[in-house]
């Protein structure tokens, strides 16, 4: 498969201070937003409308090759792949404006003004935060395994990034949980007709599904939102093929970026 590419994976060559990502499991563009990387994979021939999923957490690590398949099969059907890292942030509204940046950038290099959102883990976290805020911006949302609650994940075991990007006590976070949290805030997505497709494991103890992807399910239900959920039985909080090779998911993608 051929890819057109203005940069290359070959990241260690670069020098600029704002290119963190180390590696990405297929050529790409590289490329700056408000002295943050972002990065864009496209195929060789783009499909009608200039379609593109959105993949978060777009960190130093990530995306790597567990991504790979899902990459090579979106690029196959003409849809290009980019993200933005801002670090770890936990979908505070100041780190949702500067989603909204990047947004605006792969708007004006003339794709599609309705991507398709790919959250794993707590990148499910930062798109649907940034979903709920922008709702006439989404396509739709797709998750592997997301982090959709605050109280659940991220305070529990990564609280220093969320204090630092809400900028508030866990005290004052928890009193305004449902105005942060996405489950409180699905109303407006659902009256844009965005729909959802989630795959969760039933043994995750990282992301425990009842305290995340449930309650996703049910709030986007209760405003008449349209969403799938699928169970992966016995599987928990890993990169293994149950999440990452779904046919399901894909052809969710395929489906949304069609319309």
């Amino acid at each position: 498969m051929k890819f057109r590419t203005l940069y290359t994976a070959a990241l260690g060559l670069l020098s600029i201070q704002a290119f963190a990502i180390t590696k990405l499991p297929l050529p790409a563009e590289l490329f700056e937003v408000n002295g943050r990387t972002a990065f864009v994979m496209t195929p060789e021939h783009l499909a009608a409308g200039n379609p593109w999923v959105w993949y978060a957490p777009t960190l130093r690590n990530y995306p790597h090759g567990s991504q790979q398949f899902y990459f090579e099969q979106l690029l196959a059907q003409g849809i290009a792949v980019a993200g933005y890292d801002l670090g770890e942030v936990r979908g505070a509204p100041e780190s949702s404006g500067q989603f909204t940046g990047f947004y605006d950038a792969m708007v004006a290099k003339g794709y599609s003004a309705k991507p398709v959102l790919l959250g794993q883990s707590r990148g499910g976290l930062m798109l649907l935060c940034w979903a709920f805020r922008n709702p006439d911006k989404v396509g739709a949302f797709a998750g592997i395994y997301p982090v959709c609650n605050i109280a659940s994940w991220p305070l529990q075991n990564s609280k220093p990034s969320v204090l630092a990007d809400y900028g508030l006590s866990e005290e004052a976070i928890m009193k305004q949980l449902n105005t942060f949290n996405p489950a409180g805030n699905l109303t407006r997505l659902a009256k844009a007709g965005v729909p959802m497709c989630i795959i969760h494991g039933d043994s995750d103890s990282v992301v425990p599904y009842r305290d995340n992807s449930a309650l996703i399910k049910a709030a986007y239900e209760k405003v008449g939102g349209e969403i799938e959920v699928k169970i992966v039985p016995g599987k928990g909080h890993a990169e293994v093929p149950g999440f990452f090779t779904d046919q399901d998911l894909l052809e969710f993608i395929f489906k949304q970026t069609k319309k």
